[in-house]
């Protein structure tokens, strides 16, 4: 037996207590009804507790470290920011559904209709900003309560639009809610989630938006022939009780709680510390989101104009699209975490650039419908993994603000596609404009993409 003092006295510790140090057990062995041979074991007292027991031994009891992601609190989580980011779809589209019926009511153009879309987006980064910051300095919930709230009040504001300059200026306002509900709610979960499932739930979380446009689909296709396009957004209530059950339900991130800055000239410290990180993310979102809204924002309009299909037609057209991205984002987001983040990205979208001839030069509406569902399954495929893989690129101490502002920021430089696409239209054929403007972007991302680095399953509390 070796012999070792700590703080002057001598500690015998039971053979057994080896094995719970090793295993992180809080189980007590059964107490030994004789002296058994004995070590002396020296531990960090800030980390375990010693125990008087029978005989003159010392148990040991060694805290149990409990990974991340080891208990199921991921999953309120995962519900309340799924929901946020689908219920600002939901109203990010309406006003895609009901572009020509907005402009019919307040006497504008297309083109027109479509500067409010570019102004939404373009006001997303602000709230990816202010929200990020207040994420990473107070924690990850309240600011998504706060949030939640805000663009719920802007949405019901939206469908009492008196005329159209009132119009764009809530469609501003909601463009920074809705920039600030991705950021805070992806760091969220990606931080709670089990690093296995990072992949998978990565590809829910993200197809939240194809859900919250195939809620505005079946609300254009039941409500709108009836009561038009104003009390569809009287829905924008919901979020509001959504804040509630993240107050109630949802628990702070605790690799938040162990990695968050003590200090704003910390948190401002770290951000500029990775710079060039930013800039490239920024420039992979805006490929993203070339591709995202490049193919999904004038769509309706396109089976409007294009195929003169009525409301009935494009509301369960643009269904099938959103079933095909939300079966994609969540297959290839789990694929993601087999493959790897980028291979899974790249590949999605160069499939995508297959399938364009099909989906805007389809001779027949099976055709089309097959190309909308399998396109939309390509596009947002790629878009499942980027939760995933933005967190795990980004550090713990920023990660509430530097995936959700670059993701805007490149949401802002992405913004003037639709404007972009509507004027290319009055040029040429919807089909035309569209294939031209999907094919261009698809390869420019994927190489993007290909260019960058990833960090698969990194262990977040380790990092």
């Amino acid at each position: 037996m070796h012999s070792t003092g700590i703080a002057g006295t001598t500690l015998q510790i039971h053979p057994a207590t080896r094995i719970l140090q090793k295993y992180g057990s809080r189980q007590r062995p059964r107490e030994p009804r004789e002296a058994s041979p004995s070590y002396i074991y020296t531990t960090n007292t800030k980390t375990g507790k010693f125990r008087n027991s029978l005989n003159g031994l010392y148990w040991l009891e060694v805290p149990e470290k409990r990974p991340p992601g080891s208990v199921n609190d991921h999953w309120p989580a995962l519900t309340a920011s799924f929901l946020g980011w689908s219920l600002d779809a939901f109203d990010f589209f309406l006003v895609v559904l009901c572009l020509t019926a907005i402009g019919a009511e307040f006497h504008k153009s297309d083109k027109e209709i479509a500067f409010s879309l570019t102004l939404t987006l373009a006001f997303r980064p602000v709230g990816a900003f202010l929200f990020g910051l207040l994420a990473d300095r107070y924690g990850r919930r309240l600011p998504l309560m706060i949030d939640l709230v805000f663009y719920s009040i802007v949405e019901v504001a939206t469908g009492f639009s008196p005329n159209f300059t009132t119009f764009l200026l809530l469609r501003a306002l909601f463009g920074i809610g809705m920039g600030g509900e991705w950021g805070v709610g992806a760091s969220l979960v990606m931080e709670k989630v089990p690093v296995k499932w990072r992949g998978v739930v990565s590809g829910a979380l993200q197809q939240g938006y194809a859900f919250g446009n195939l809620l505005a689909s079946i609300a254009y296709l039941f409500l709108f022939p009836r009561w038009g396009w104003r009390p569809m957004f009287f829905l924008g209530g919901l979020p509001a009780l959504l804040a509630l059950f993240v107050r109630v339900r949802v628990k702070e991130s605790e690799i938040w709680e162990k990695s968050k800055e003590e200090s704003w000239a910390n948190l401002r410290t770290s951000i500029f510390r990775h710079w060039r990180l930013f800039l490239y993310l920024v420039l992979l979102m805006t490929g993203m989101n070339l591709a995202s809204h490049g193919t999904q924002d004038m769509f309706p309009t396109f089976l409007q104009r294009f195929w003169h299909f009525g409301v009935r037609d494009r509301s369960l057209i643009s269904a099938v699209g959103n079933v095909g991205a939300i079966v994609g984002g969540t297959f290839i987001g789990f694929i993601s975490d087999r493959v790897g983040r980028r291979r899974a990205i790249v590949s999605a979208l160069l499939f995508a650039v297959l399938l364009v001839p099909l989906w805007a030069y389809a001779p027949h509406i099976a055709l089309l419908v097959a190309g909308a569902f399998l396109l939309q399954f390509c596009v947002q495929g790629a878009w499942g993994v980027i939760p995933a893989h933005l967190s795990e690129l980004s550090p713990n101490s920023i990660r509430g603000f530097l995936p959700g502002f670059a993701y805007q920021c490149g949401v802002l430089l992405a913004g003037p596609v639709s404007y972009l696409e509507a004027l290319l239209a009055e040029k040429m054929s919807y089909a035309t404009a569209m294939a031209a403007t999907a094919t261009s972007v698809f390869i420019l991302t994927a190489l993007i993409a290909a260019l960058g680095r990833e960090k698969k399953g990194v262990d977040f509390e380790n990092s």
